[in-house]
This record gives C-alpha cells, structure tokens and sequence, in this order.
C-alpha cells in the first residue's frame, strides 16, 4: 500500500521585532525564493504573500518533513538570501516563532484567496489583530507578551 496525504498547512511569521523592512518592491525576489525552498522539498505552494512585516505561506508539506524543520529551513535560507542580496536593507531577521494551521481541503480555495489579498486586508485590520483571529479561529490559547 502506498501513503497518501493531504497535509495543507497555512504558515504565518513575522520580522524580527515585527519591523517594517519587508519592502514591497523586493518581495516578490523572496517569495520566489521561498517557492524553490518548497519545491526543492516536495511541496506544493498554493500561495505565498505578506506586508512589511510579515509573511503567509499556504502549502501542502509531504508526510517526510516536519513543519518545524521546514519552516526553520525557509527562515534560515531566506535571512542569508536577503542579507547576501541586500534586499530588504534593514532587515534584521525573523521572529524565534511561526503559527502554522491545518487548513481543510474544502476551504483550499478561501485560503488561497485570503492569501492572494493581503494588501487589501491590511487596510482595514493590521497584523496583531489579524494574528489574534486566526489564533482564535484555531482554538489556540495564547500569551499577550508573545503577539507584541
């Protein structure tokens, strides 16, 4: 019997600090970074976007890596990518955590969605808020002094 998986996950992390150094201008060089990242380790990207100081992947991850070694791997790669590159100019790395959901397949398409809009979303609820809702949405219990 062969294995057979759906694991999407929806991956959200901030800059260092939550700095605004995520200039728009060079995200999509990251993004596309990012992407080979993913591609080099089996998954599928469904979406990548973010702001100034934060990005969200939506992603199928295969059943041989784990979530926390691949985002460790997209963190680590894309700080040295960055800095090497000069991209972002004040760039001082990312946050020490990440949030990463389970997203159902039947909601695939509002997720992608959801990522693709970004700009839009952010000009009416920034990204604590967005943060605390998602976390809430999840079920997830969380401590103040950890989102500021």
């Amino acid at each position: 019997m062969s294995t057979y998986s759906q694991l999407l996950y929806h991956i959200v992390f901030s800059t260092f600090n939550r700095s605004a150094t995520l200039h728009e201008d060079g995200r999509p060089e990251l993004f596309a970074y990012i992407w080979g990242i993913l591609k080099n380790k089996k998954c599928h990207l469904y979406r990548i976007n973010g702001m100034e100081d934060h990005l969200h992947i939506f992603t199928h991850i295969p059943t041989s890596i784990s979530v926390a070694s691949l985002v460790k791997d997209i963190k680590l790669g894309s700080s040295k990518m960055i800095k090497n590159n000069n991209l972002f100019e004040k760039f001082n790395g990312w946050q020490e955590g990440y949030g990463a959901f389970t997203v159902g397949h039947s909601t695939r398409n509002t997720l992608i969605d959801y990522v693709k809009n970004q700009q839009e979303h952010h000009r009416i609820i920034d990204f604590i808020d967005e943060y605390k809702k998602i976390l809430e949405e999840n079920g997830i219990q969380y401590n103040e002094k950890y989102l500021s």
